[in-house]
């Protein structure tokens, strides 16, 4: 049996799902309220000034406190509901072939807890992702043990799983924070093409360096 981690972001999907769910949860009166607030941010962002973890963090807590956790669970789950639309063909192709294998597949993602997790039930996947903090029930808009990106990706999967127990561990992503999680691997894909087992730190390469050996397709020349 093997191990199979997905990026969701862009690896699962086609698109971001985090900022729409923001716009889907908030509301106009926070969504006002975060774009006059996050604006100073959101050129600093798009002028490579401020990191996407940083950002996301932001708006998530101008979205989500002081509200009801009860309340960004049920948006969640019918967010979560719309999204398979977004699904990319040989993202599901690949996860169907891993689990008629036997492998054990995971969710490893920056994105939100309240939708991932019901969508990720679902579909019968693992989810290791970020979630948000609460006090009695009450969401405190910061995030609960820091955001699942970069080498947190990577921690929380070895503190979820015993790597030495899987003969060949596959790691699915799109951006420079998947590194990590991708350095975890034994087959590694970025974008959809399977990365060289040799050359250098992955993070250090990613975004700098196209990749340059095709993704097999499942069932081809692919490790039992």
């Amino acid at each position: 049996m093997d191990l199979a981690l997905f990026d969701f972001d862009g690896t699962i999907t086609t698109h971001d799902t985090f900022r729409p769910f923001l716009s889907f949860a908030g509301g106009r009166a926070r969504m006002a309220l975060g774009t006059a607030l996050l604006g100073p941010m959101v050129i600093g962002y798009e002028l490579g000034w401020i990191h996407a973890s940083r950002m996301r963090a932001a708006a998530a807590y101008l979205c989500c406190r002081g509200r009801p956790e009860r309340e960004l669970r049920e948006l969640g789950a019918r967010y979560g509901q719309t999204l398979t639309r977004l699904f990319r063909p040989e993202a599901l192709e690949r996860i169907r072939w891993h689990k008629e294998r036997g492998d054990t597949v995971v969710v490893v993602s920056a994105s939100l807890k309240p939708y991932l997790e019901d969508l990720c039930r679902g579909l019968e996947l693992e989810l290791v992702c970020t979630e948000l903090e609460a006090r009695g029930g009450v969401l405190t808009g910061r995030y609960l043990g820091g955001d699942c990106t970069g080498p947190e990706k990577a921690r929380r999967v070895r503190a979820a799983h015993d790597l030495a127990r899987y003969s060949t561990i596959h790691a699915y992503g799109d951006t420079r924070e998947d590194a990590e999680l991708l350095e975890l691997a034994t087959r590694r894909y970025y974008r959809w093409r399977e990365l060289p087992a040799e050359g250098g730190v992955l993070r250090e390469r990613l975004g700098t360096h196209p990749p340059t050996a095709s993704a097999q397709r499942p069932g081809n020349n692919s490790q039992a």
